[in-house]
């Protein structure tokens, strides 16, 4: 009874603690491990908040589209990779800045929020949404009436989530604008630090040195001891700060390149089309049919079309066929459909019908007949327009389109508009609807072409494909966790390098779309060669992992291959030192430190501080900064600089006029200060929310 007495708390805290572990095993069990998948979703985590991979996700998605809508071209994978490295800034950047407004109790209120929307200098996006482009003045009828349009919506009206958005993010930017400012007012430069820049720019020196070149001792001639890697890692340690984990790997690959057979195969194919392209009778459709590239057959400029075809085309005759020749990957075969003088721009108005609310394609047809025959006999086009018209963006305004030149619009409405004359209504039917045009004007008179291309690209045939990937399926056999350079060796394979690679890089030099294989190296350990054939373009790529940089100071040994030029450098400038201080020893100048040391006294005229470069060498910061710090005909210590070991004597130093007012100088290097402020605060407070990012894992 003692014995338990004695040793009951503790026997409870165990009995309770196994307790607990089996209620959480017992949870795990019958939720899936859902506490341990808390932290799956999470992308990273900016001073303690988390990223949501699923938000991050939406945004990347976003963004995503708003690049295909300005470019017209889907992304690629360099494409992907910057929108989603974009993406990720913004929302580290955000969560820092809010965290460091909501310190400082910013805010933006209701009444300048108001202001920037309808007051007297709105945001630009309103003025450029909004604003005449003519005059630069907002069109306050339209903005008020849109305004009014998002007051009345419903809450899920997608125009009304849009707007909402919109304002929010122009409340958050100007919330990041006032923080800045506060950043930026806070700078100051006083009439001290004016006098030294003017100083450091205008102050000259004349000096001698002597120096002995760091390339006088062969490296052969030095031996690298751990103590001599210790010693510079240490005095250097601030330089291998890694803000993100890196991560090495080489690697061999097997080319599946298009071979002599495939380029004939398709040089057969060409050719046969090319007789073929010049008695087809329907261009448009042969192009359909037969090419690989399915491009409508537009009007074009002199310039639009790739240079070997601009110089031909614009001199042929019609029916004229250029090739087969060799672009962009591709065999190519192109014909001169037609050619005229047309109009270089135009402006057009347009009533855009539904079909799909006007009951048909027929009744929409029907209903923009009827609505031409109304404009022909005078009624209001705009008015028509903004009572009608689907398009609502140009509805608004009267159906106005705005000047636009060829490439500008689909190929049947361009065709419509530039193919009539300056009054002409016109019904056209697109993918859009139903539109009725009026040509409101035409300018300029040039020739176009209208060029025919059929395409065939020149790709690998699937026996190039299966016997590349034979070999490189035979060499991942023949791999142990320790012969991948013997076995490539063995093989005459070249090995080759990805170093310090980042867990979110697509496309790496000499890998094409390498996304899956850098997904693959941040799950492996260091050693680990891949399991599988990865595809990289034209090549069957196997990689294995050499070196893994961590988040955070490297280890000498991560690094010591990198420094072992400079640990070398800094071996020989011990051993010049000690010859330059021998040489200084009883010599009371520099001529006579650079007969003993067995070199020239060199002399330099008109250096100043602020750009320490000695001609014939490089820049030497600490050589010039010494010599700043000297007193006439003095000499300096041993200086180890970047090109060797020197010594120095400054023989003048011509002080510049006096400086006069310092606000000139002192506005300069506000200036200069205010414009790396932004960077500088921001990579601050970066490294202060201690990042983590762990996007590897996901993308």
């Amino acid at each position: 009874m003692n014995f338990l007495r004695e040793r009951m708390g503790k026997i409870l805290a165990i009995v309770i603690g196994l307790a607990l572990f089996a209620f959480i095993i017992g949870e795990v069990a019958r939720s899936g491990s859902s506490f341990m998948r808390g932290s799956q979703n999470d992308l990273g985590e900016v001073a303690g908040e988390k990223v949501p991979y699923d938000q991050f996700s939406k945004k990347v998605d976003q963004n995503t589209k708003n690049f295909l809508q300005q470019s017209g071209q889907a992304p690629t994978p360099q494409i992907t990779g910057y929108i989603q490295e974009t993406t990720w800034n913004e929302f580290v950047s955000k969560i820092i800045l809010n965290k460091e407004i909501d310190k400082l109790g910013i805010v933006v209120g209701v009444d300048e929020t108001r202001s920037m929307i309808s007051g007297n200098n709105p945001n630009p996006q309103i003025v450029q949404a909004f604003g005449d482009q003519k005059t630069g003045q907002i069109d306050r009828q339209r903005l008020n009436m849109f305004l009014n349009n998002v007051a009345t919506a419903k809450a899920d009206d997608p125009m009304k989530v849009q707007w909402n958005e919109f304002v929010a993010t122009m409340v958050e930017s100007k919330k990041a604008e006032k923080y800045m400012s506060l950043v930026r007012n806070g700078l100051y430069v006083n009439s001290l630090d004016a006098k030294d820049d003017y100083e450091a720019r205008n102050k000259l020196v004349n000096f001698k040195y002597a120096e002995l070149d760091y390339a006088s001792i062969p490296d052969s001639k030095v031996t690298l001891t751990d103590d001599d890697y210790s010693s510079y890692y240490n005095d250097h340690k601030g330089q291998f700060k890694n803000p993100q984990e890196l991560r090495s790997f080489e690697y061999v690959s097997f080319n599946a390149s298009p071979s002599k057979e495939d380029t004939a195969a398709v040089k057969t194919q060409i050719d046969k089309l090319a007789t073929d392209f010049k008695t087809a009778t329907n261009d448009s459709l042969f192009v359909q049919v037969n090419a690989e590239t399915k491009t409508p057959l537009t009007y074009l400029h002199k310039g639009q079309l790739e240079p070997k075809l601009d110089s031909v085309m614009f001199n042929a005759a019609k029916g004229q066929v250029y090739g087969p020749y060799f672009s962009n990957g591709s065999y190519k075969v192109a014909k001169l459909v037609d050619s005229r003088v047309g109009p270089d721009s135009v402006k057009a108005s347009h009533i855009l019908l539904n079909p799909a609310t006007e009951g048909g394609v027929d009744k929409a047809k029907a209903k923009a007949d009827s609505l031409k025959k109304l404009i022909a006999g005078g009624a209001s086009f705009a008015e028509l327009a903004k009572k009608f018209s689907t398009d609502k963006t140009s509805g608004e305004k009267g159906g106005e389109l705005g000047t636009f030149g060829r490439g500008a619009m689909i190929p049947a409405f361009e065709e419509a508009v530039f193919d009539g004359k300056k009054g002409d209504l016109k019904v056209v039917t697109t993918q859009f609807g139903v539109h009725i045009i009026k040509i409101d004007d035409q300018k300029g008179s040039s020739k176009v072409v209208k060029v025919a291309i059929v395409d065939k690209p020149l790709v690998a045939s699937s026996k190039t494909q299966s016997a590349a990937y034979a070999k490189a399926q035979a060499f991942l056999a023949s791999l142990t966790k320790d012969n991948f350079t013997a076995e490539s060796q063995k093989q005459g394979l070249q090995i080759k390098k990805a170093d310090d690679v980042n867990g979110v890089a697509a496309a790496l030099p000499g890998l094409d779309n390498a996304r899956e294989i850098v997904r693959w190296a941040f799950k492996a350990d260091k050693g680990d060669y891949s399991d599988q054939v990865f595809t990289s373009g034209n090549q069957y790529v196997i990689p294995r992992l050499t070196v893994i940089k961590p988040a955070g100071t490297l280890p000498l040994d991560v690094v010591k291959k990198q420094i072992e030029n400079d640990v070398r450098i800094m071996v020989k400038g011990k051993t010049l030192i000690a010859k330059l201080e021998a040489a200084m020893s009883g010599a009371s100048s520099i001529d006579a430190v650079a007969q003993k040391a067995g070199t020239k006294a060199v002399p330099v005229e008109n250096i100043v501080f602020a750009n320490p470069v000695i001609p014939g060498l490089t820049a030497e910061y600490k050589v010039v900064g010494t010599l700043f710090g000297l007193q006439l005909h003095k000499l300096s210590k041993p200086v180890a600089g970047v090109h060797g070991v020197y010594v120095v004597e400054p023989e003048s130093f011509i002080n510049p006029a006096p400086m006069g007012d310092a606000s000139k100088q002192r506005q300069q290097i506000a200036q200069a200060i205010a414009q790396r402020a932004d960077n500088m605060v921001f990579d601050a407070l970066k490294d202060k929310a201690n990042v983590k990012d762990y996007r590897a894992k996901f993308l």
